[in-house]
């Protein structure tokens, strides 16, 4: 397997150098503070990628650790951290395969990353993870996300472009989409390119695989990793319905029962 068919090298190369620019939506350090200040720190951001929205936070002075699966994004996450003067811990890692030394008050993903993750398999070993990595009583805040067939199909074709103040054209767009039959595997390819003001252009075209999981399925899944006081959230806040195209998983390591001898 090459480095770019690994589903987590996706944000690699020209990809990793396109991302933020692209991006239909930036995190917004806003959105986690209240999971933040009720969970408490220290907090791990997985998926942290180029440091959106882990920089804000730390800058406004949450400790928090990051990790991701790409050394490019990382890279361009120390490079933000050292033009704006913030000192930061990052780690190299997959989410379904970490360990590190520090234990969390709060875990939580910025964006519905965990669906990068391509099995259940690699989804319980991440969830497992999390829990292991996190002190008693501490909470994950995982975002989630049913994909939207009809919405995808309509985008294939659709062209995003920005130009930087060089004058570099950036552009991103669908190619292909697939569903697997069961429903719950997509398959996107994606074309990103760079064109200079004198018509060079550099292009990768890669495919972009996501799963998903019904709130039914993933409270299984989070029972059977050790969480408790589960919760499925509106991102912007309300219980979200079973029905929900998007919500957001919230859960608790249980404390230490003081009964047990």
């Amino acid at each position: 397997m090459t480095a770019t068919d690994d589903p987590s090298q996706f944000y690699s190369g020209l990809i990793a150098d396109l991302y933020q620019p692209l991006a239909g939506e930036i995190a917004s350090a806003d959105v986690y503070i209240p999971f933040l200040d009720q969970s408490g720190s220290p907090t791990l951001e997985l998926a942290c990628g180029s440091g959106v929205p882990l920089l804000d936070l730390v800058e406004r002075g949450y400790d928090v650790d990051g990790l991701d699966a790409s050394q490019d994004m990382l890279d361009r996450c120390h490079a933000a951290a050292r033009e704006r003067g913030i000192d930061i811990s990052i780690h190299l890692a997959k989410m379904q395969s970490f360990s590190l030394p520090r234990r969390y008050r709060s875990i939580f993903l910025a964006g519905a990353s965990f669906t990068l993750l391509c099995s259940d398999g690699d989804a319980r070993d991440a969830l497992a993870c999390m829990f292991s990595h996190l002190e008693p009583g501490g909470s994950v805040l995982i975002p989630l996300e049913i994909p939207n067939v009809p919405a995808n199909d309509q985008a294939i074709g659709r062209v995003r472009e920005i130009r930087t103040d060089s004058g570099d054209r950036l552009r991103v767009s669908m190619v292909e989409f697939e569903l697997s039959a069961d429903g719950r595997d997509t398959r996107s390819r994606l074309r990103y390119e760079r064109i200079s003001p004198g018509g060079e252009s550099d292009i990768v075209e890669r495919d972009w695989h996501r799963r998903c999981w019904s709130q039914e399925k993933f409270r299984e899944m989070l029972v059977t990793a050790g969480f408790d006081k589960i919760t499925f959230l509106l991102p912007h806040g309300g219980r979200a319905t079973p029905d929900a195209p998007v919500f957001v998983a919230l859960a608790r390591r249980g404390p230490p029962d003081n009964n047990l001898t």
